[in-house]
């Protein structure tokens, strides 16, 4: 009898875990083909971020929040300013055209907070990704999805004692931007050596190299150099050759570029927050919380990061960054 009720048991496991896996592979193969997986109204849901023109690493979260768009019949709309107040701004005409659901970063919280209040107020589940963990809460959003950035820098400290770092600059790239800041700070807290904030004019590539390349000339004594985005990590490449330094090269997030800077030795790591996860999983989350009421955290950020990122690890994640999802 026990053989026979286990035959029977695995034969049904068996069975629902081949219609789950089909009916998962269809839902892919639909959302690949630019079609809805789900029969739910065709909601709008808006993005708004502190984006600045050009800037790569949010390509990568709208890819995410487009393709979990396609999958939960959203119309899916985008809008950015990297200044606080038109970011504000942006929001509240999204609370105008009346979405079903809000995505905001929250780098500079003073200038969100009363907007996003007012989403809330006007019934619009707001969900905060990237930065702003520690306002998500207080400003009534449902989860904040993104890497807690104090947590990242920590880790950035432990790799840099790891590698036996003595002295490091910390490029901050734009002024007022509290996760930036924490980044540094974190890695401060827990680096054994001297570290020292760098700040520079991140909408000048020729400013930030510059503002490096003085540094590295003027203190030799430098071996490593923190950017805290992936476009920056190439121009302190640059400044370190021109400036005839030996620090090494580290960075925060990971592109095409930075993968191949891991894998050629011009980088010696990278922190990767999978920005493609930040922007689906925002968009899937609010699709499920319209359609089934869920909320995911518990009150607590969802992390998607940090992950150390390494030469070891470059090759396997190569052919993602082309592709512009990593």
């Amino acid at each position: 009898m026990g053989a026979v009720l286990a035959a029977v048991l695995a034969a049904s496991l068996a069975g629902c875990s081949s219609t789950g896996g089909k009916r998962a592979e269809e839902r892919a193969q639909e959302a690949a083909e630019g079609r809805s997986a789900v029969s739910t109204p065709r909601w709008t849901f808006a993005m708004v971020t502190h984006s600045g023109d050009g800037d790569t690493f949010w390509d990568i979260v709208q890819k995410g929040a487009k393709q979990a768009a396609v999958k939960d019949n959203i119309n899916f709309l985008y809008s950015h300013n990297d200044e606080g107040q038109q970011q504000a701004e942006l929001v509240q005409t999204a609370i105008d055209k009346k979405v079903d659901g809000l995505i905001v970063s929250l780098a500079k919280p003073d200038s969100m907070k009363a907007v996003v209040a007012k989403a809330v107020k006007a019934g619009i589940p707001v969900i905060t990704v990237n930065s702003g963990s520690a306002e998500s809460k207080a400003f009534g959003a449902l989860t904040h999805i993104g890497q807690d950035e104090s947590i990242a820098g920590e880790a950035v400290g432990d790799e840099l004692n790891t590698r036996n770092r003595k002295k490091v600059l910390c490029v901050l790239h734009e002024q007022g931007n509290v996760g930036h800041e924490q980044r540094c700070a974190g890695a401060k807290k827990t680096f054994d050596g001297t570290m020292q904030n760098l700040y520079v004019d991140g909408t000048n590539m020729p400013d930030v190299q510059a503002s490096i390349e003085a540094k590295l000339d003027s203190d030799k004594s430098i071996d490593a150099v923190v950017t805290l985005g992936a476009p920056f990590a190439a121009a302190a490449v640059k400044a370190k050759q021109t400036a005839g330094s030996k620090a090494e090269i580290d960075t925060f997030d990971l592109n095409a570029s930075v993968a191949t800077g891991l894998q050629n030795d011009t980088l010696g790591f990278a922190v990767d927050q999978q920005p493609y996860l930040q922007g689906y999983e925002a968009v899937d989350l609010l699709w499920l919380y319209r359609y089934n009421r869920n909320v995911l955290g518990g009150g607590l950020p969802v992390l998607t990061g940090p992950q150390v990122i390494t030469a070891d690890d470059a090759d396997a994640l190569a052919e993602y960054t082309k592709r512009g999802t990593r």
